[in-house]
């Protein structure tokens, strides 16, 4: 074994070994413990320890001493109790709330469901839909607001980039304050351009946790980077698992959306631009500014389901 993958495995120590359960074993799947034979037989001799000290008769000896690593963890106090994911190396500290029944987690679901998702986004998670820019794992709200998950449990909120490209610059944005309780459907943020304001809808509910600075002192570089630096509002959700099913998930469902989109845009803005509504087939930047502030106001509130 050479010296990099001795330290690859020194960190990259097996859950059991954290429990305390085994002294020493490093894992080398990835934590992939599916199919893992030693998580296998581990579990089937805490099982027999448990039987076996149910019906009276304990095991003794290092063989009595293995039990479900998760029992191991919740000996620890509550906020010390680590969650899966932090001990399969994917986050940083963050106790278990759910006492380690994973499959009935909130946090725990949205990180499967978005695990390929960075909190900055990069360029390779991006598809582009007849020009516009959507990362790939996003869920997103009709208001054309997007969800993305933060490693803490906490959600970040933005405004996607066909929604910041056809509103154009916005004189001022007006963000909640912390704390502040938002509600999915409900209005979350206004944001200001030229005497009309526009809405934006929360794409989930949850108490408002972070604010971007950079947006709220310079909210014409929304555009810019929208799913980065541009993100708006964090956010400790609150009825998660059943407000993710009601967003728009997958590259299909979201490409029809979007498409949708482009097409009742093209049809609202045209009475009023003509064929200044298109540039070579594709909708151009900031339309919406080229309107009239009665048409700018009705149409942003089309875009914005607000």
């Amino acid at each position: 074994m050479t010296h990099d993958q001795h330290q690859q495995n020194m960190d990259q120590p097996c859950i059991w070994m954290q429990a305390g359960v085994v002294k020493t074993k490093t894992c080398k799947r990835d934590y992939h413990c599916t199919g893992c034979r030693f998580d296998r037989v581990l579990r089937r001799l805490a099982r027999e320890n448990r039987e076996q000290a149910a019906a009276g008769h304990p095991v003794g000896g290092r063989r009595g001493r293995i039990i479900y690593w998760a029992f191991k963890l919740r000996e620890l106090p509550p906020h010390r109790r680590p969650c899966l994911h932090y001990l399969k190396r994917r986050i940083t500290f963050r106790p278990c709330t759910n006492d380690y029944v994973c499959h009935n987690c909130d946090f725990d679901q949205y990180f499967q469901d978005q695990f390929l998702v960075h909190t900055i986004l990069r360029p390779i998670d991006l598809q582009t839909i007849e020009g516009f820019r959507v990362p790939q794992g996003i869920y997103l709200h009709p208001g054309h607001t997007w969800v993305a998950m933060a490693s803490d449990g906490q959600v970040r909120i933005g405004l996607n980039d066909f929604a910041a490209r056809m509103l154009g610059p916005m004189d001022h944005i007006d963000l909640p304050l912390l704390g502040k309780p938002l509600k999915q459907d409900q209005k979350g943020i206004t944001m200001h351009r030229q005497g009309v304001a526009a809405d934006l809808l929360a794409p989930v509910s949850g108490v408002v946790t972070a604010f971007n600075p950079r947006v709220a002192k310079h909210p014409e570089s929304l555009a810019d980077d929208p799913y980065g630096d541009g993100w708006m509002l964090m956010v400790q959700p609150t009825h998660l698992r059943q407000e993710l099913s009601r967003l728009k998930m997958g590259e299909d469902e979201v490409a029809d959306f979007i498409t949708d989109e482009i097409t009742g845009l093209h049809q609202a803005v045209e009475p009023h631009l003509g064929p200044l509504a298109a540039d070579g087939g594709q909708l151009a930047d900031d339309i919406l500014g080229c309107l009239p502030p009665s048409a700018w106001k009705t149409i942003t509130r089309q875009i914005l389901k607000s």
